[in-house]
């Protein structure tokens, strides 16, 4: 009897471990083809609502920038997003915008008393940022890369006469500073820093054509776009520059004049990696400017999903998109709106289907987790800075910044490439996320691009919490590199990036679910995430955060 029970018992612990195998094998098994295709063609919905010619590019401040606001604030209800915002599911965010009255303002060089007038848009732009003088006069200086980094032991600034002067500088970085501290220093507000702080009221920047992203005449056509400052001032990281204008890389050579020096001499320099020359230029600028303002209002959009443990539910894990694009623009091949399908209604339809997964499943995060998404991304990550400074929660309890934008699904996922990777532990994270759906995750494949920087989570960074981004990667010299670079020089910020391109839809369905894996992952940990002990951007962090 004893031996037949010991059986017994014995068959039914094999066959309890069968059924939990097979429980755990169907668990693992459960996502499929078919339910990415599923979860891709939802996304896909939202993509083509957000991105319509009725939404005319969705740009902040505009009547279809809040039309596309309350179709995210509808999806966050429907799924079961509780309100998040200061009213509702909305924070108001208070713009001053800013447009260059170019039948008023005017742009020429004296030399020898004699004045050579630039023409606008041709020659040179002249930017609304900062706090640009009505008339001025001023010299040049060109200061190489314009940048000051002391950690680094490198200086352009060194030995130069900047009181009063314009600082003129190409872009980019040199190749001695590492990212991301080249990345970082790279940023307008850092180099003003410096250079403000060197004595110089304005700057003149000169695009390295190596390193272009938009042609000149693509920036030039665009140029009257109405652009955003914060109304906030204390926000403002370009206080104090009373000019600020980009020189076509062609036309260089007229400020060069008298110098000894050329701009082909300069890029050459550049490509090679070798130190550039800082010189003063001959004559000075003298300057109109007339700028046309007034007051702007555009909302963020926040739902959260509240978190189930006791204690952890008050701390906060955001997962974020920007929901603005450009606006209409100058056409192209006849059309002139910028609809953003790619940049950035991919990223805001995969919040809303991040947010159906949790309801879908049924997961309940220890943590809280936030969708977030905000206005402002293209005038300088204006949304998210104003939200990292004015959280609609206690800015300690906020732990990490998931972000999507542009992550551009054009063929299948099978590479992940993640900017912040090697940063903080949520590079844990993600690789644990992608080994479990089958996704290898690698580092980002174009560093020198700093898109690390160039984004929403960089407001958060800023203020010391671990983040992470993203791109559809693949493997160098493959049919997909050439795709994604293709779409860069093509479709970023121009009308083709409409619902009328190719996309793959099942390969977004299932970068979806994985960045749900992620922010599950992520909520239930009972660890913060942490920055890296060699990170560059621990510093953050260390800082004290008003």
């Amino acid at each position: 009897m004893r031996d037949r029970l010991l059986r017994v018992s014995t068959y039914s612990w094999i066959a309890a471990f069968l059924t939990l195998a097979v429980c755990l094998l169907g668990a693992t098994a459960a996502r499929t083809s078919s339910d990415d295709k599923a979860e891709g063609n939802r996304w896909w919905s939202d993509v083509k609502y957000l991105a319509s010619d009725d939404m005319k590019g969705r740009e902040t401040g505009s009547a279809e920038y809040q039309d596309a606001a309350g179709y995210v604030a509808d999806k966050f209800y429907a799924e079961g997003l509780k309100d998040a915002g200061t009213v509702g599911y909305f924070q108001s965010v208070q713009f001053e915008s800013r447009q260059i009255d170019e039948g008023h303002s005017s742009v020429e060089l004296i030399r020898d008393s004699t004045p050579t007038q630039f023409t606008l848009g041709n020659q040179v732009i002249l930017r609304a940022g900062g706090d640009p003088a009505p008339e001025l006069n001023a010299g040049m200086v060109f200061v190489g890369y314009g940048m000051k980094v002391p950690e680094a032991n490198y200086d352009d600034l060194e030995g130069l006469d900047l009181k009063g002067k314009i600082a003129v500088y190409l872009t980019g970085g040199p190749s001695t500073i590492k990212d991301p501290l080249r990345a970082h220093e790279e940023s307008l507000g850092e180099r003003w820093k410096a250079l403000k702080a060197a004595g110089a009221i304005g700057i003149a920047v000169i695009p390295n054509p190596a390193e272009q992203e938009i042609a000149w005449n693509r920036i030039a056509a665009n140029r009257q776009v109405v652009s955003l400052e914060l109304a906030d001032a204390k926000l403002r990281r370009d206080q104090g520059i009373q000019i600020e204008m980009t020189i076509n890389p062609d036309d260089a050579d007229e400020f060069f004049a008298g110098s000894g020096h050329a701009m082909a001499e300069i890029l050459e320099l550049a490509k090679a990696h070798q130190p550039l020359p800082k010189f003063p230029l001959q004559g000075e600028i003298r300057a109109t400017i007339a700028l046309i303002k007034k007051p702007v209002e555009s909302p963020n959009v926040a739902g959260v999903l509240q978190g189930s443990d006791p204690v952890l539910k008050k701390e906060y894990v955001i997962v974020s998109a920007h929901l603005d694009h450009l606006g209409v623009g100058a056409p192209v091949n006849g059309d002139d709106i910028y609809n953003g399908a790619m940049d950035n209604a991919a990223g805001v339809a995969a919040l809303i289907q991040i947010a159906n997964d949790f309801k879908e499943s049924g997961t309940k995060p220890k943590r809280s987790i936030l969708f977030l998404a905000v206005c402002g991304e293209e005038e300088g990550e204006l949304g998210s800075w104003y939200f990292a400074n004015h959280p609609t929660m206690p800015a300690k309890d906020i732990v990490a910044d998931i972000n999507m934008d542009m992550f551009l699904p054009l063929f299948p996922l099978q590479y992940l490439q993640v900017q912040g990777l090697d940063e903080s532990t949520l590079g844990d994270d993600i690789r644990a996320a992608g080994k479990e759906d089958g996704v290898d995750v690698i580092e980002d494949e174009q560093p020198e691009a700093n898109r690390f920087i160039r984004s929403d989570q960089y407001s958060f960074i800023q203020r010391g919490i671990p983040a992470l981004a993203f791109k559809f990667g693949y493997a160098k010299g493959s049919p997909q590199e050439k795709i994604f670079n293709d779409w860069v020089h093509t479709h970023y910020h121009q009308p083709s990036d409409d619902t009328n391109q190719k996309v793959d839809q099942e390969a977004a369905g299932k970068f979806c679910h994985l960045l749900y894996l992620l922010a599950d992952r992520v909520a239930d940990d009972a660890a913060r995430p942490a920055w890296e002990p060699a990170s560059f951007f621990r510093r953050f962090a260390q800082e004290p955060q008003n």
